[in-house]
């Protein structure tokens, strides 16, 4: 998953998501070992903070991703994906149905957060 820089983004808490190109990027800052914790804190962003895109049909890929500094935090990586979708799930798309692709990885990085990538999946 590419770096994700820190131009073109709404949102001013801990949560933030721009679009381009097709794919919508969100980013949300520190982590908690409690994946419910995440659910609310970005629908509150969304139905607050986000102007962009609405949901679409369609099969959709998308790539989460969990950084963490220091020793890699006690949080089983399908929980976390699950509230994340059910978080995103009418504003990215209709129903976490439609997510063709999957990818979820913990990797080591420069500061606590996690990461979202939503694009339309390709044929092929």
């Amino acid at each position: 998953m590419r770096d994700i820089g820190l131009s073109g983004w709404t949102g001013t808490g801990r949560v933030r998501a721009r679009e381009a190109d097709g794919v919508l990027e969100i980013a949300v800052d520190g982590l908690t070992t409690q994946a419910k914790y995440y659910k609310p804190l970005i629908y509150e962003f969304f139905r607050k903070e986000w102007r962009g895109s609405r949901p679409a049909w369609g099969e959709f890929t998308v790539e989460i991703g969990m950084e963490y500094t220091g020793d890699p935090p006690w949080l089983d990586l399908d929980n976390l994906a699950k509230a994340l979708l059910d978080a995103i799930k009418g504003y990215a798309f209709h129903d976490d149905a439609q997510v063709g692709r999957l990818l979820v990885e913990r990797r080591q990085g420069e500061r606590e957060r996690i990461t979202i990538r939503i694009s339309e999946r390709q044929a092929g």
